[in-house]
């Protein structure tokens, strides 16, 4: 998965404009991205503070790493499986 251009900081503080009035088009143009990536932040993180953002990213960088390292493992397993299965 592609890694964000914007800090946790900047995309609570999109969110929070919002809250307070500002049209959503408008943050969008000054960020430069779509509504739609707004309202997928908007429904992702809504409710959030700085700290659990930070922490849900750490988590799900975790989370990516560890499937890579058993997606290796499992492949590793059925390799050898298969070496071993093979008549000399």
């Amino acid at each position: 998965m592609r890694k964000s251009k914007f800090s946790p900081e900047q995309i609570l503080q999109a969110l929070r404009q919002a809250e307070a009035g500002t049209v959503v088009g408008e943050i969008c143009r000054k960020l430069g991205v779509t509504e739609a990536t707004f309202y997928r932040w908007k429904k992702t993180y809504t409710g959030l503070d700085l700290g659990e953002l930070r922490e849900l990213r750490q988590l799900r960088e975790e989370n990516r790493r560890l499937k890579h390292v058993v997606a290796d493992l499992t492949l590793d397993k059925a390799i050898l499986r298969e070496a071993v299965g093979k008549k000399w």
